[in-house]
């Protein structure tokens, strides 16, 4: 059986500095009206879900898109999902940005990046990982190995979840993409974690959700094995077929 619950990433739909090429932070800034429409289409996808949890950063952003997503839903606020604290870069141009010294340790060595008046990046991706590792564990505990959850948040959060979960560098996070409105599915196990999903911005959902009873013949085959040649196919790594 699977051990483990399955994480669900959501980031937030468009938002008004997005598309005005701007860079939030957290500052309160809203959905634009495709950010809406976004967090509505996801919504429709995550449908039927069984979702034992709803977990979000507390900015406006997130908490709007999880109003349209799941109207019926009752998020719980977790500020370890926060946006990243970008100190004195919030609120400007990025082709401004661009221009700073600051700018390629960002996108080259972002392990070493700590925003003047702000947070580390290092710092930002210990606290986001460590949040999501923590609820996965109490949600496992609480409602069974099948359960799925849901954390709503934002890019460079998201990308450094993934890039935890791939055992990859901070330095090379920004390999990886999170769209407004992506879906990102993760499974811990007791030796590593599964990327089920990245970046999704559409499809069917419904089979990450793990049956409550599965079989398996008797093998060494364990919950946190990767399937040798691929597998066929299934939510359940490591499943001998």
């Amino acid at each position: 059986m699977v051990t483990v619950a399955t994480l669900l990433l959501l980031r937030h739909g468009r938002t008004t500095a997005n598309a005005d090429g701007g860079l939030a932070g957290r500052q309160p800034v809203e959905l634009d009206d495709t950010g809406r429409t976004q967090a509505l289409a996801v919504g429709a996808r995550l449908a039927g879900l069984p979702l034992a949890a709803v977990v979000t950063s507390p900015l406006v952003r997130c908490r709007q898109t999880l109003a349209l997503a799941l109207p019926a839903a009752t998020p719980i606020e977790e500020d370890g999902l926060v946006e990243c604290g970008y100190g004195a870069w919030e609120g400007q141009p990025l082709k401004t940005l661009a221009k700073d010294p600051l700018w390629p340790v960002v996108q080259q060595h972002p392990s070493a990046a700590v925003f003047p008046g702000g947070e580390a990046m290092a710092a930002m991706a210990t606290r986001a990982v460590g949040a999501v590792r923590a609820w996965d564990a109490k949600l496992t505990a609480e409602h069974g190995p099948e359960a799925i959850w849901l954390a709503c948040s934002h890019g460079d959060v998201i990308k450094a979840i993934v890039a935890d979960a791939l055992g990859m560098h901070l330095d090379l996070f920004q390999r990886i993409t999170a769209d407004p409105a992506s879906v990102t599915a993760i499974r811990y196990t007791t030796t590593r974690p599964f990327l089920l999903r990245l970046n999704d911005t559409g499809g069917d959902l419904g089979n990450l959700v793990v049956p409550k009873k599965t079989r398996r013949r008797r093998s060494r085959v364990t919950d946190s094995d990767a399937p040798v040649g691929g597998g066929g196919g299934s939510a359940e790594p490591g499943a001998d077929r």
